[in-house]
C-alpha cells in the first residue's frame, strides 16, 4: 500500500537513542558515501536483471565545497545519483528494518545508522515503478531531536504518483556534523581514487559491467573539476583457469572422511595490482559477479604483506557451484567447514568443504606462479631465525600461517606455552591440594612432605628454567649496554660532534615516540612502570589515554593568553615520559644529560603537572603526580639550595621531596606531586643488584 502522507516511521520494540550509542561512529570517515555507492550498484544490477535493453547504468557523484582560499576550500554536501530501479516498497520497508539481513540493493545492516552519525541531514529522492504506475518518494535521515523525540530516524515527506517515466534515485548528505578534514579535501579526483581502492575487487571481477560513473567537483556552485571511472581505470586480469575440487564422504565404516571421485571446477582469475591500489595480497570466493566478504578463505603460500615487484596478488574463485551455494542472507555461503556443525550425512551426501577449495585453489596459484616457492622459502628461513633468536622450541600444536607476521607467530608459541603451563600450575594444584592429608604430628611426615616435593621438583619443566634465563639474560644485556653509555664506550659517542648520551639513556629506558610501555625497559627505575598506560615523547596537545586526547583543545581568552605568554607555547612541550598508573595519578620523568647540572631543571616537572593538572579534560581530573629527574651531575646542596622541601636518602643515594603542591587556577581543586632526583650510575646499580639477586635466587649460570 502508497501512502502518501509526512510521516516519522517509528520504530518498534526497539530504542534508537540506544541504538545510536551502540553502534559507534565508523572510524572510516567516508563510510556513507560507500555505503550509499553500494545501494546505487545494487540498485542498477536489479534493474539489468528486469530489463535486458537496460545496460550497465548510471551513477553521477557531485561534490560541492565553498572556497576559503585559493588553496582551500570547504566540504558543503554530496549527491550520489543512479538511474537504478528506485526507492520502492520492499526496499524501504528493508531500509527501516534495523538489521535486516536479507538480500536487497537496499540492505545497509547498520550502515544508514552511519548516514546520521556524520550528517544532520540525509535526503533520499526515488522515483519507482510499481505494476504500470511511476511513484515519487522523498524521506529524510537524522537523529535530530526532533526525529529522536519520535523514537525514528527516518521521516518520509511524500509518496505519490508522479508523469516521470525514468527510475532514480539520489542521496543527498548535507550538514556534516563534525568539521573534518577528510571531506574538506575531498574532490573529484580523490574520491575516484578512494572508490576504486574500496571497490576494487568488485571492479576487477565485473569490468566489462561497470556503470558510467562520473564524479563532478564543484566549487561555490560552479563546475571546477570532473573524473570518470571506467574499465581503462581497472587491472586488467593476469591469468585465468580452471582447477578441479574432489568431494568429500564418509568412510564405508561411517568413522572417517574420504575423497570421493566426484569433483566440481571452479575458475581462479588473477590480478597483479600496485601497491598503491591494494594494500594487502587477497583470496576471494564470487558468487553471482559479487564478491563474499566474510568467507574465511585465505592465502596460504604467500602473506598479505608480501609484494612481487612492487604488485600485490589479488585472486578471485568463480563457478556454478558457488553461485548455486548463495543464500539469502547477504555474506553467506551454504559450503561448510569441517570444523563447523554442520550435520554430515554417512549414508548418501558428498560434500565440498571450504578448505578444500581453499588448498586447491592455493596450489593452482602455486603452479601459475613459480616466483611463490621462492617467497614461501623466505618466511620458512624467517620463521627459523624468530625461533632461535627467542629460544622457541618446535610445537606440532602450533599451526603458523604464512600471513601470519612476526608478532602473530610468536603469540601463537606462547599462547601454546601458556597451556602448557596451565597443565603444569594444574599438577602443582594436585600437590598442594594433597598436602592436605599429611599430618605434621606423624612419625613419617618428613618422608611423606620429601614424596610430594620431589614430584613437584618433577612436575617443573626444564624449559620453564630456560624461559626464564632468556628472560634474565635478556636484562642483563640491557643493564650492560647502559654501563657502557655511562662509561662513553659506544662508537656512536667517540664523535665528539654527535654527543647524544641523553637521548642514548633515553631510548634505552622507553623508546622516544612510543607509547609501548611493556616492551620498555623501565623496569630499571621501577619494575611496576613497564605495566602502565604511558607514552615517551610526545607534544602534550597530542598526549592521548585509551585514545582520547587528555588536553582541552579549546580555552578561555585568559588560557589562550598564559599558555601562550612570553613567546612560549606550552601545550608544545614534551616531557620526556609521562605514565598513568591509575585514574587521577600521573608519572613524570625527565632524563638529562650526564654532564648537565640536573638542579637548574628541577622546576621542570613542577611545570608539567601544572598544566595537566589544569588544562586536561575534566573526566580524567589528574590530582596526584610522581615525578623523577634523572641525571648525573647532581650535586645535594644545589639541589637543597634551589627547592628547599628536598631531602637526601643516605642509604639509596637519591634526594626526594616528600609533597609540594601543584596549584589549581581558576577554582580547580590542587593536586600534590612526590619528586625524587637521582642519578644514572644509582638507578644502574640498584637494578645490577635486583637483576643478580634473581639470577641467584633461580641457581642460573649468566
Amino acid at each position: 500500500m502508497i501512502e502518501a502522507v509526512s510521516k516519522f516511521v517509528v520504530a518498534k520494540d526497539l530504542s534508537f537513542s540506544g541504538i545510536l550509542h551502540d553502534i559507534k561512529k565508523s572510524p572510516t570517515s567516508l563510510s556513507p558515501i560507500f555505503e550509499a555507492f553500494t545501494n546505487a550498484l545494487e540498485s542498477l544490477k536489479t534493474k539489468k536483471k528486469d530489463d535486458e535493453r537496460f545496460g550497465n547504468g548510471k551513477i553521477f557523484i557531485s561534490i560541492y565545497a565553498n572556497e576559503l582560499t585559493d588553496s582551500t576550500s570547504e566540504f558543503r554536501a554530496l549527491e550520489i545519483f543512479d538511474n537504478g530501479v528506485g526507492f520502492n516498497e520492499l526496499e524501504f520497508k528493508r531500509f527501516n528494518t534495523f538489521k535486516d539481513n536479507s538480500k536487497g540493493y537496499k540492505n545497509l545492516g547498520s550502515g544508514r545508522i552511519q548516514f546520521v552519525h556524520f550528517f544532520d541531514r540525509t535526503t533520499v529522492k526515488s522515483v519507482f515503478k510499481k505494476d504500470d504506475q511511476y511513484f515519487e518518494r522523498e524521506f529524510v535521515v537524522s537523529k535530530s531531536k526532533s526525529f529522536l523525540n519520535n523514537n525514528a530516524i527516518v521521516k518520509q515527506n511524500f509518496c505519490v504518483t508522479t508523469d516521470k517515466q525514468d527510475t532514480y534515485t539520489k542521496v543527498i548528505f548535507t550538514s556534516l556534523l563534525e568539521q573534518s578534514q577528510k571531506y574538506n579535501s575531498l574532490n573529484d579526483d580523490s574520491l575516484k581514487e578512494e572508490l576504486i581502492r574500496r571497490y576494487l575487487h568488485y571492479f576487477c571481477f565485473n569490468s566489462n559491467e561497470i556503470p558510467e560513473i562520473i564524479i563532478d567537483f564543484y566549487i561555490d556552485n560552479v563546475l571546477k573539476t570532473t573524473s570518470k571511472i571506467d574499465k581503462f581505470d581497472i587491472p586488467k586480469y593476469d591469468k585465468k583457469e580452471n582447477f578441479e575440487v574432489n568431494y568429500s564422504k564418509t568412510s564405508d565404516d561411517a568413522k572417517t572422511i574420504e575423497k570421493s571421485t566426484k569433483t566440481e571446477s571452479f575458475l581462479i582469475t588473477t590480478f597483479k595490482v600496485q601497491r598503491k591500489l591494494l594494500d594487502v595480497n587477497d583470496l576471494k570466493l564470487i558468487s553471482k559477479g559479487e564478491v563474499v566478504e566474510d568467507t574465511k578463505i585465505n592465502l596460504t603460500g604467500i602473506s598479505k604483506n608480501d609484494n612481487i615487484e612492487g604488485n600485490k596478488y589479488l585472486v578471485l574463485i568463480s563457478g556454478n557451484f558457488i553461485d548455486e551455494k548463495d543464500t539469502n542472507i547477504r555474506g553467506e555461503l551454504d559450503i561448510p567447514s569441517k570444523n563447523s556443525s554442520k550435520v554430515f550425512n554417512a549414508f548418501n551426501s558428498e560434500i565440498i568443504f571450504l578448505e578444500d577449495i581453499e588448498i586447491n585453489a592455493n596450489e593452482k596459484l602455486k603452479n601459475l606462479y613459480p616466483e611463490i616457492e621462492q617467497i614461501i622459502a623466505k618466511h620458512e628461513n624467517e620463521l627459523e631465525y624468530l625461533k632461535e633468536m627467542f629460544l622457541i622450541e618446535e610445537d606440532e600444536n602450533v599451526d603458523i600461517s604464512f600471513n601470519d607476521d612476526d608478532k602473530r607467530i610468536l603469540e601463537k608459541f606462547y599462547e601454546a606455552q601458556a597451556k602448557k603451563e596451565a597443565r603444569i600450575d594444574a599438577s602443582i594444584k594436585e600437590s598442594i591440594d594433597r598436602l592436605e592429608d599429611l599430618d605434621t604430628t606423624s612419625e613419617n611426615y618428613q618422608d611423606e612432605l620429601e614424596k610430594e616435593i620431589d614430584k613437584l621438583v618433577r612436575i617443573l619443566p626444564e624449559q620453564n628454567k630456560r624461559t626464564l634465563s632468556h628472560y634474565v639474560a635478556r636484562r642483563k644485556l640491557v643493564l650492560e649496554l647502559f654501563s657502557k653509555i655511562q662509561d662513553k664506550k659506544l662508537k656512536i659517542q667517540n664523535d665528539e660532534s654527535r654527543v647524544k648520551d641523553e637521548a642514548l639513556i633515553h631510548n634505552l629506558l622507553f623508546t622516544q615516540k612510543s607509547t609501548n610501555t611493556y616492551g620498555s625497559d623501565l623496569w630499571i627505575l621501577n619494575e611496576e612502570f613497564i605495566y602502565f598506560k604511558g607514552n615517551s615523547e610526545f607534544l602534550l596537545r597530542d598526549l592521548e589515554l585509551d585514545g582520547k586526547k587528555v588536553f582541552q583543545s579549546e580555552f578561555t581568552k585568559e588560557e589562550e593568553k598564559y599558555l601562550n605568554s612570553l613567546g612560549k607555547k606550552r601545550l608544545d612541550k614534551r616531557p620526556d615520559v609521562l605514565l598513568f598508573p591509575e585514574e587521577g595519578k600521573c608519572i613524570i620523568i625527565e632524563f638529562k644529560a650526564p654532564k648537565v647540572n640536573a638542579s637548574e631543571h628541577l622546576t621542570q616537572i613542577n611545570m608539567y603537572a601544572s598544566l595537566i593538572r589544569n588544562y586536561t579534560h575534566k573526566e580524567f581530573e589528574i590530582k596526584t603526580f610522581y615525578g623523577y629527574l634523572i641525571g648525573e651531575g647532581i650535586e645535594s646542596k644545589d639541589v637543597q639550595g634551589s627547592v628547599s622541601t628536598f631531602e637526601y636518602s643516605q642509604n639509596f643515594d637519591y634526594l626526594f621531596s616528600p609533597s609540594q603542591k601543584v596549584i589549581g587556577f581558576d577554582g580547580n581543586e590542587n593536586g600534590s606531586i612526590y619528586t625524587e632526583v637521582l642519578k644514572y650510575s644509582s638507578l644502574l646499580e640498584r637494578a645490577t643488584l635486583r637483576n643478580k639477586i634473581f639470577i641467584e635466587k633461580l641457581g642460573l649460570k649468566i
